[in-house]
């Protein structure tokens, strides 16, 4: 399975990563959390927002892609992304 998530910065206000991996969620947002990933070290600690399971890669690439672009932003923050 291929995972793509959001993130939130529970030391920075609105402050969320978008990511994608093939590894369990939990695993990677422990590593988030242990400093090891640079694009997310100085935000630092993350709690989990919202995940979502795919069974192909290529489609969960394209979905966090889209999640990354401006439409795809403004959609987690209206549906995805707890107020």
């Amino acid at each position: 399975m291929y995972y793509v998530y959001i993130l939130e910065s529970l030391s920075q206000t609105d402050q969320h990563y978008v990511g994608f991996t093939s590894q369990k969620v939990d695993l990677r947002l422990e590593r988030h959390n242990q400093g090891t990933t640079p694009a997310t070290a100085r935000y630092r600690p993350w709690r989990l927002l919202w995940a979502a399971a795919f069974g192909d890669k290529s489609v969960a690439l394209s979905f966090e892609t889209y999640l990354k672009s401006g439409s795809g932003r403004a959609f987690a923050k209206k549906r995805l992304i707890p107020k």
